[in-house]
């Protein structure tokens, strides 16, 4: 049984074979750096949030957070269930709006003796890192750009623990892990098991009055 059914759009993926993809499948690489693509993505997402009242940088960071809950949420399920992570280097996509974006991976996904390491180089390291650059050039701060890191991750977790309750042990040992590597230390807390991250997205912003409403896990809620 593949890992990821039943889980939900964000954990979804097609596969491919070593051969490229047939149209409309694009390179999952050029929406990672800054260009016209990622550019156009994240206007898209400021036209959505209301136009050109909404901040270059709120916009960014939103399109930001959905592009690392669309890369982290599939690498941690088959992490947890199949001790596999993804190789997002051979990663294909559909740039369309509107909740998780079509995403292909090759039809085999290595069992990694130390998923942790795997997932800290593959996902952390690898795309993260690369849009983690790219965003630096549209004004969002560096804690921003870690905590919606965090927040995608522990997304991601939530969704485990309610649909593979039988995995909470191996999900919560994991993410112990992963949030005490550099990339993610520091950025959240869990008090009474509850998730704060230790900044905001910025999502409140994205309104007239810059004074929306908060996301559940914000540091300002």
């Amino acid at each position: 049984m593949n890992p990821l059914t039943g889980l939900g759009p964000f954990f979804a993926v097609d596969t491919h074979a070593a051969e490229e993809p047939a149209s409309p499948w694009r390179p999952l690489a050029e929406v990672l750096d800054d260009g016209p693509v990622l550019r156009r993505r994240i206007a898209q997402n400021r036209a959505v949030l209301g136009g050109d009242f909404v901040e270059l940088r709120v916009a960014a960071s939103i399109a930001h957070l959905g592009l690392a809950a669309r890369l982290i949420s599939p690498a941690l399920g088959l992490a947890v269930g199949a001790g596999a992570v993804p190789d997002y280097s051979k990663a294909w996509w559909q740039p369309k709006l509107g909740g998780a974006f079509p995403l292909s991976l090759t039809e085999d996904s290595p069992v990694e003796s130390d998923v942790v390491a795997a997932f800290a180089e593959r996902v952390l390291r690898g795309p993260l890192a690369r849009l983690d650059k790219a965003m630096a050039a549209f004004s969002l701060a560096e804690n921003v750009r870690r905590g919606n890191v965090a927040s995608a991750l522990n997304g991601a977790v939530t969704v485990l623990r309610s649909e593979r309750p039988e995995w909470t042990d191996r999900v919560a040992g994991i993410v112990a892990a992963l949030e005490e590597l550099p990339e993610l230390v520091g950025t959240a807390t869990r008090e009474n098991g509850r998730f704060r991250r230790r900044s905001c997205c910025l999502f409140y912003r994205a309104t007239p009055d810059r004074n929306g409403p908060k996301c559940g896990d914000c540091v300002l809620a």
